[in-house]
C-alpha cells in the first residue's frame, strides 16, 4: 500500500523564500534613506533655471534685474529708473521664494551684488549654497549659460 504524499513546502524552500524577502527588505530600506543634499540640489537647480529666466526678462524689459538672497530665501527686483524698484509679486516665476533647505548660507564670487543686465555677455559668477554640512555651486559662465556643479 502506498502512502499518500503530503502537500506543502520543504524547509529549504521556506528558507530560500525568507532569504529573498530579507534581501528585498534590505534593498528597500537602503534606498529609502533621504539624500542629505537633495533639497540643496533642488534649490540650486531651481535657482539656475530662474537666473536664466531673469536674464531673459532683463533683456526683454531693457532694465537690469537684481537677485537678492537671504538665509531664508531670495527675490528678484527689476531696477527701474531713478533708483526705484518694483517687485515681481504677481510673477509666477520670478516672485520671492523661500529656500527648501532653509536656512542657507549664500556666498557669491566675485563678492558683489548679482545684477542681471541687458548685455548678452556678462562676467562669470559663482553662487555657493551651503546648509552648514553640504554645499552646491551654481555657475554662470560669461556666455550666460547657468549650471549646477
Amino acid at each position: 500500500m502506498r502512502r499518500p504524499r503530503q502537500g506543502g513546502f520543504t524547509l529549504i524552500e521556506l528558507m530560500v523564500v525568507l532569504v529573498i524577502v530579507g534581501i528585498a527588505t534590505a534593498a528597500i530600506s537602503l534606498s529609502a534613506r533621504p539624500d542629505p543634499t537633495g533639497l540643496l540640489r533642488q534649490d540650486a537647480a531651481r535657482l539656475a533655471r530662474l537666473l536664466e529666466i531673469a536674464q531673459g526678462e532683463a533683456r526683454v524689459r531693457g532694465t537690469p534685474i537684481l537677485w537678492q538672497p537671504s538665509a531664508k530665501g531670495y527675490r528678484f527686483s527689476p531696477q527701474a529708473y531713478r533708483g526705484k524698484t518694483d517687485a515681481f509679486a504677481a510673477d509666477t516665476e520670478l516672485r520671492a521664494r523661500d529656500w527648501q533647505a532653509a536656512p542657507l548660507r549664500v556666498s557669491v564670487r566675485p563678492p558683489r551684488p548679482v545684477l542681471l543686465d541687458v548685455e548678452w555677455i556678462g562676467a562669470p559668477l559663482r553662487i555657493t549654497l551651503s546648509d552648514g554640512q553640504h554645499s552646491v555651486t551654481v555657475l554662470r559662465e560669461a556666455n550666460g549659460h547657468v549650471r549646477v556643479h
